[in-house]
């Protein structure tokens, strides 16, 4: 397993490196800083080991800018609640309390290397459609003028009703394009409070506002020579919008506080289930934004319009499961499998993802039944 440590104290980077040389299946390369590791990681690393407080850019703020390319453990000595949950809610499958023993940590690899071997059997085995996982007319449609898409640098708005996957398609858009090597940032406008979002999108300079006790780089800086992803746009507030589109008209972004502009390069992606045509009659949403961002509109299409995909999804999301938290391997029954098929899936791959899961947990034997997918409890769907 090749893996990366990014630790700013050269004590504790030197003290980690030495420490597993005496593990000869790892190659570690270590980095002081997140720049420094973005700079050189690739598809060859499986794990990424980061400290949390780092200056420029956090551990959390690296977790994000990685996209989930990587399995990540977090090593710190000032842990909080907040941080735990948070680092989770990232994918963050181990955070360890410094100081801790080097067993501790080789422990903490050994469970992750185990769920990358288990999971890349899973995806290896997947259909054609890679990350989609399934295949229907109508996705084999879309997946065309994606690639078409992401072959160029054009801006790209991703329609359609929420938990259709609009994350997947802009990550897939990410990784088919030139820019695949390079940071992915999401960020959803509709998870922070509108006083937030300029400082989290164009960054700021220490002493801009109370709060504001170091410099900080926003996500324009973060997805430097990649991309960012503005989920929900619609919920932009309409004061900043003219901010965006001359960042998009003029490719530079000024911090908080900063008389400086930095030039970027940054392809931009937008996902919206929102009816945008109607914002901008009522006012809501500048239409000269809207056209500079929906220069090709890719239209997801609910999962009850691709009903063909709904078993290959879900079979490899149980795989998927069963691996991650070390289960034996479980099936459907046919009547279970008949019932994912007739349910009409209000939250589309985002709810059936999250039943997959429950009954992977909760199924008592191999065989998934109805009664565990709790389908009927649900009260809604049914064609």
């Amino acid at each position: 397993m090749k893996i990366a440590i990014v630790e700013d104290d050269i004590n504790m980077r030197k003290s980690l490196e030495i420490a597993m040389s005496d593990y000869p299946s790892y190659e570690v390369h270590t980095f002081k800083n997140p720049k420094d590791a973005l700079k050189k990681l690739d598809d060859s690393f499986e794990l990424i080991i980061s400290d949390i407080n780092m200056p420029g850019m956090d551990g959390l703020e690296f977790v994000k800018t990685l996209g989930g390319k990587y399995e990540v453990i977090i090593i710190t000595g000032n842990a909080t609640l907040t941080r735990a949950i948070e680092s989770i809610q990232l994918g963050v499958k181990d955070f360890l309390l410094k100081p801790f023993k080097i067993e501790t940590l080789i422990a903490a690899i050994e469970r992750t290397a185990t769920v990358v071997k288990k999971t890349s059997s899973v995806t290896s085995s997947s259909s054609s459609s890679g990350p989609f996982l399934g295949t229907s007319p109508a996705l084999e449609k879309l997946l065309a003028r994606t690639a078409k898409a992401a072959s160029t640098d054009a801006n790209v708005m991703l329609l359609g009703e929420s938990g259709v996957g609009k994350e997947v398609f802009a990550r897939h858009i990410h990784g088919a394009s030139p820019r695949a090597s390079k940071p992915f940032v999401a960020i959803n406008m509709a998870a922070i409070p509108d006083n937030l979002i300029e400082s989290e999108l164009f960054g700021f300079e220490k002493g801009s506002f109370t709060d504001a006790t170091e410099s900080k780089a926003g996500q324009f800086e973060l997805a430097e020579g990649g991309t960012l992803f503005l989920d929900e746009i619609g919920e932009m507030p309409y004061s900043l919008q003219a901010k965006l589109l001359r960042v998009l008209q003029e490719r530079e972004i000024r911090r908080l506080g900063s008389s400086k502009n930095t030039k970027i390069d940054v392809r931009i992606i937008t996902a919206t289930n929102a009816n945008l045509d109607q914002k901008i009659k009522e006012g809501q949403f500048r239409e000269d934004l809207y056209y500079r961002l929906n220069t090709i509109p890719l239209h997801i299409p609910p999962l009850r319009e691709r009903r063909e995909e709904i078993l290959s999804i879900a079979t490899a999301a149980l795989e998927r499961y069963c691996a991650q938290y070390g289960f034996k391997s479980k099936s459907f029954s046919s009547n279970a499998a008949n019932a994912l098929e007739h349910y009409n899936w209000p939250g589309n791959i985002r709810e059936l993802i999250s039943v997959i899961e429950r009954a992977a947990i909760l199924s008592d034997g191999e065989i998934i039944d109805t009664e565990d997918l709790f389908l009927e409890a649900r009260g809604l769907g049914r064609i």
